[in-house]
C-alpha cells in the first residue's frame, strides 16, 4: 500500500479503515478465501475514494490510471508469512535502523507513540518528531516498499528482529496477544531463514521468558523472578527455548540475542550462578553499550554479593527518566540501610511507571520501608 499510494499516513489510514471493515464483515459474511488480497484491494479503494474526494489532490488521482476499484494481483514472494512479508517491506534500509523500527512497531506492531518512545528511552515529542521525519524521507525519496527477494532478507534482519523483540517487551508486561504474535512471527522467522543463529537465539530468549508468564503477576501486582512459584512456570517450553539456544550455538552464534537468551536459561535454574550472569551481561554491555544492560549487570553484582559495587555502577548509568533504575536504586539503598535515600528512589520510581502492576509492585516494596 505504502507503494501503490507513496504516501505512509494514507496508507496507514486506509489500512485501518480496512481491517475496521473486516471486523464488522467478516463475522457476518464470513471470511474470504484471501484475506490479505481482500484487505490490500479494500484499502487500496478506501485510499482511492478519499483522493478523488479531495479536490487538492485530483492529480494525484489522474496519476493512479484507474477508474474502477479492482482486484489486486498479489505476486509470488519469498516469505509464506503474510505478517512477516509485511515486516521485511516495512524495514526498509533506506531508511536509518532506528526510524525502520519505529515505523513498523507503529504501523505493524500497533504500538502507539509514547510506546514507542519508552521502548527507546527518549521523550515522547522526540519519538514524534522522529516518526514524522521518518515518514517525509519516505515521500521526498519516493522509496519504493515492495517486499525484497529472499537475497536482500539478510540486509533487513536487524531490523526485523528488533521490531519482533520489542512487540514481545511490550507483551511481556500483561499484553499477552502482543507476546503470542511475536512468538509467532519467530517461529515463522526461523523457518524462513533457519542457518541464522540470532533468529533463533531471539526465538530462545522469547520461548524462556514467556513460560514464565502465569508466575509473573499476584494480585495485580508483578512477581519478581527470586519470588516466583516456579511450579507455575511452562518447563516444556522453557526446553523448546534452550533447543534453540542449542542450535543457536551450533551456528555459532554469539550474538546479542544469543547471549540475552543465555542469560535467560541461567535465570530460569536453581539456584542462580549471579558470577556468571555478572559476567555474561558484562559481554552483552561491550557488544550493545546499553546502559540498560549495564543496570543489569549491576542488579547481578548486587545479587552476588558485591552491593556497594552494584550501586556505585547504577550511579554512573543516564537512565533519569527509567523507573528501573530508580527501583534498582531503591532496592540497593534499602539493603545498605539508607532508608531515606531508598523511600526518594521508590518516589521517584513510582513518577516514571507506567504498568499498573508494577505501579503496585513498587507501592508495595515502599511500604515495606515502613514496616
Amino acid at each position: 500500500m505504502i507503494g501503490f499510494l507513496g504516501d505512509f499516513d494514507l496508507a496507514e489510514e486506509a489500512a485501518q479503515e480496512a481491517f475496521a471493515i473486516a471486523a464488522g464483515r467478516w463475522p457476518r459474511d464470513g471470511t474470504p478465501d484471501n484475506p490479505r488480497a481482500w484487505l490490500v484491494t479494500t484499502a487500496r479503494n478506501r485510499a482511492i475514494d478519499r483522493i478523488r474526494r479531495d479536490r487538492t489532490l485530483a492529480e494525484k488521482t489522474r496519476l493512479l490510471e484507474i477508474t474502477e476499484p479492482v482486484e489486486m494481483e498479489m505476486e509470488a514472494t519469498p516469505i509464506p508469512d503474510e505478517r512477516l512479508e509485511l515486516l521485511f517491506t516495512c524495514c526498509h534500509p533506506a531508511l536509518p535502523m532506528e526510524a525502520q523500527v519505529a515505523l513498523t512497531l507503529r504501523t505493524l506492531g500497533g504500538l502507539r507513540t509514547d510506546e514507542i518512545a519508552r521502548a527507546f528511552l527518549v521523550p515522547e515529542e522526540t519519538m514524534a518528531k522522529r516518526l514524522v521525519r521518518a515518514k517525509h524521507k519516505i515521500r521526498a525519496a519516493g522509496i519504493p516498499f515492495r517486499v525484497p527477494p529472499a537475497h536482500l532478507l539478510p540486509d533487513r534482519l536487524a531490523a526485523v528482529l528488533a521490531v519482533v523483540y520489542l512487540v514481545f517487551n511490550e507483551g511481556y508486561g500483561g499484553r499477552e496477544n502482543l507476546s503470542d504474535e511475536a512468538l509467532r512471527l519467530g517461529g515463522a522467522l526461523a523457518e524462513l531463514m533457519p542457518d541464522e543463529p540470532e533468529v533463533h537465539g531471539l526465538l530462545a530468549l522469547m520461548l524462556i521468558d514467556d513460560a514464565r508468564r502465569d508466575a509473573r503477576f499476584a494480585e495485580g501486582a508483578i512477581v519478581p523472578l527470586r519470588d516466583q512459584d516456579r511450579a507455575l512456570w511452562d518447563l516444556d517450553k522453557i526446553e523448546r527455548g534452550r533447543a534453540e539456544l542449542d542450535r543457536a550455538m551450533a551456528l555459532g552464534g554469539r550474538g546479542p540475542y544469543v547471549l540475552q537468551a543465555a542469560l535467560a536459561s541461567l535465570h530460569s535454574e536453581e539456584p542462580q550462578d549471579w558470577d556468571q550472569l555478572a559476567m555474561l551481561y558484562g559481554e552483552l554491555a561491550r557488544r550493545t553499550g546499553s546502559p540498560v544492560v549495564e543496570l543489569n549487570r549491576a542488579v547481578a553484582l548486587a545479587e552476588a554479593g558485591d552491593v556497594d559495587a552494584a550501586l556505585a555502577l547504577t550511579d554512573t548509568l543516564e537512565l533519569d527518566t527509567y523507573h528501573y533504575l530508580h527501583a534498582t536504586r531503591a532496592e540497593l539503598l534499602r539493603r545498605l540501610g539508607r532508608i531515606e535515600a531508598s523511600r526518594a528512589a521508590y518516589g521517584r520510581a513510582l513518577e516514571l511507571v507506567h504498568s499498573d502492576a508494577e505501579r503496585r509492585f513498587l507501592e508495595r516494596r515502599l511500604a515495606e520501608l515502613d514496616s
